[in-house]
């Protein structure tokens, strides 16, 4: 019976570790870039795109492709930034917990 209620208080820190994680995480503000910083995207740690810088030398019109294309990959590049910023704190919030290994949270 001790190792339940062990369990329960550890469930109970756990919780509030992970959303304190995730109010935190709602404040993350990453930037990914590309094009040698010509294009800038802005996520929050929950993916949300907050915002996009472009160089005014990428507005000519036969460059737009090249623009689209650098808005995604600076996108992506902060997505993967924020993403492994999540996986940072989240490891954090479960160091010392008894999971199996390979075990990965939120599931």
């Amino acid at each position: 019976m001790k190792d339940i209620m062990g369990m329960m208080k550890a469930a109970t820190e756990m919780k509030s570790k992970m959303e304190a994680m995730q109010a935190e995480l709602g404040d993350l503000v990453v930037e990914g870039q590309a094009g040698a910083g010509m294009v800038t995207v802005s996520l929050n740690g929950k993916g949300e795109m907050r915002g996009v810088r472009i160089d005014p030398s990428l507005f000519k019109d036969d460059d737009v492709e090249v623009l689209e294309d650098l808005i995604v990959a600076a996108h992506n590049d902060a997505k993967s930034k924020a993403e492994a910023e999540m996986q940072r704190k989240m490891a954090e919030v479960t160091s010392g917990l008894p999971l199996p290994p390979g075990m990965k949270l939120p599931f």
